[in-house]
């Protein structure tokens, strides 16, 4: 690769974050479909290329984000991928500070629970999405279909950055993977692993006006030889 070419990828990377409030303008079809041709693109073990994706625009994305809030208000939630035991150490720290930025720049104060429940349900309105990606993998692949299927989710968002689309994968969504099941008939021997919500950016929304930061190379890497 050219030294060119990972400036270009590294400019989609720094500049592509999770979008909290996008415009209600719909992504052209074959806007969507050269993501998809791009994001296909992805290694994944022994060629498996597990993901499928089931695509919702205008009308079937409202009924989505309606059924997916009625849900968390009445408090259901059963995932098929099990959620984190718990963050500790390092990531517990870079949680923490994700939340809080995000808190602060929609002006949620520290103790205000009510700011911070009305944020939190933001998710199941898919922040305004005109489109949402459920994307699942078959059950019998276990972890191997999950981890080919998070390096679809990168290609997705990277190949989306590129044409202007912005994007933020969703693990909220999933969490209520029977309804999703009910919805869109999505077979029962199949995990539903995360959703991507993507469309336009809205860049006045205040919660897009904050960026995460990263950990420094020497914090993730152990060097071992010459």
């Amino acid at each position: 690769m050219s030294n060119s070419a990972l400036s270009e990828l590294d400019q989609l990377l720094s500049t592509r974050h999770s979008c909290r409030g996008f415009r209600p303008d719909p992504v052209p079809r074959a806007v969507i479909t050269r993501i998809l041709d791009a994001a296909c693109k992805v290694p994944s073990w022994c060629n498996a290329q597990p993901w499928a994706l089931t695509i919702t625009s205008g009308a079937e994305t409202d009924r989505l984000r309606t059924a997916l809030t009625e849900a968390a208000t009445a408090g259901d939630h059963e995932p098929d991928l099990a959620f984190p035991t718990r963050y500790s150490g390092a990531y517990q720290a870079r949680r923490r500070a994700c939340g809080w930025a995000l808190y602060e720049a929609v002006g949620v104060q520290k103790g205000d629970r009510e700011g911070a429940a009305r944020q939190m349900m933001e998710n199941f309105s898919l922040f305004g999405a005109p489109h949402c990606a459920i994307l699942s993998s078959p059950a019998e692949l276990g972890s191997y279909g999950a981890m080919d299927c998070g390096g679809f989710v990168a290609s997705f968002t990277l190949a989306a950055q590129a044409l202007g689309v912005a994007t933020i994968p969703q693990a909220a969504v999933a969490s209520h993977a029977p309804l999703l099941r009910q919805l869109y008939d999505i077979p029962e021997d199949r995990l539903i692993l995360c959703a991507i919500s993507f469309g336009y950016e809205d860049p006045d929304h205040p919660a897009n006006g904050f960026r995460t930061t990263r950990a420094a190379i020497k914090d993730f890497t152990d060097w071992r030889g010459a």
